[in-house]
């Protein structure tokens, strides 16, 4: 399994994917952070990093599907699928070790916006900042970008066409994420039916996380859903 995940990191990591992803996801949070107007924490006046994990999400969406759209497609597509099942290696193990790879990546993503923590606590004027309500939004951040990882990896073991991978990703992702809500707010869910259809979404936990409570049934749902998507990957990879 490990040997996998570190193939998948020397292969993402070998060329310039991997470092422009990591950079566009910086370059378009500091953009919306620091810069455009109406959406930059100056104009909103509180030393908070509310309004990145209010965007980041959404660049997500599509960051993690372009980084494992390639995954098991391009396995599919250059044959090479057939020569890993020569190895002493089971369903579970290769796609855990593509898995793991990609979290790594993820983790090497967000890690480096540690940094506008840093600079919101120059920036308050107390010198002090929600320091519990962060800490419960970066790690919802990560659970939404693993479940996001898992949802893009099943994807991609359906077909061997890379854009296609990443269409269906992105979709399947969109759906997890605000789909339930949207659904929710339809006349016919009155009478506190709303409640629950939306807390099948994703966006309702990660709120709930990002209020620097962990609840052990938001830990439940994430892993639950990583769980569920890595075992359809796996059913599919043994019909193959």
């Amino acid at each position: 399994m490990w040997s996998i995940c570190k193939k998948e990191l020397q292969q993402f990591f070998s060329n310039l994917t991997g470092y422009i992803a990591i950079i566009l996801f910086l370059l378009v949070n500091g953009l919306f952070l620091f810069v455009l107007r109406d959406s930059n924490i100056f104009d909103f006046g509180y030393a908070s990093l509310d309004k990145f994990f209010e965007l980041a999400p959404w660049i997500l969406l599509f960051l993690v599907p372009a980084i494992t759209m390639r995954s098991l497609s391009e396995e599919f597509k250059g044959g090479t699928f057939e020569i890993l099942q020569t190895k002493p290696l089971t369903k579970w193990q290769i796609v855990l070790g593509k898995y793991f790879a990609t979290l790594v990546v993820l983790l090497f993503v967000i890690i480096p916006t540690f940094l506008y923590v840093l600079t919101i606590k120059k920036l308050s004027v107390v010198g002090t900042i929600d320091a519990g309500g962060i800490s419960g939004s970066y790690i919802g951040l990560f659970f939404l970008a693993a479940v996001f990882a898992a949802v893009s990896l099943c994807c991609s073991g359906f077909t061997s066409n890379a854009v296609v991978a990443f269409l269906i990703s992105v979709f399947g992702c969109l759906v997890l994420y605000f789909g339930f809500s949207a659904l929710s707010k339809l006349s016919f869910f009155e009478n506190g039916l709303d409640y629950y259809v939306e807390m099948l979404g994703i966006d309702f936990h990660y709120r709930s996380m990002s209020r620097g409570v962990l609840d052990s049934r938001d830990m439940i749902y994430f892993t639950s859903i990583i769980f569920l998507f890595l075992m359809i990957t796996v059913k599919n990879l043994r019909k193959k």
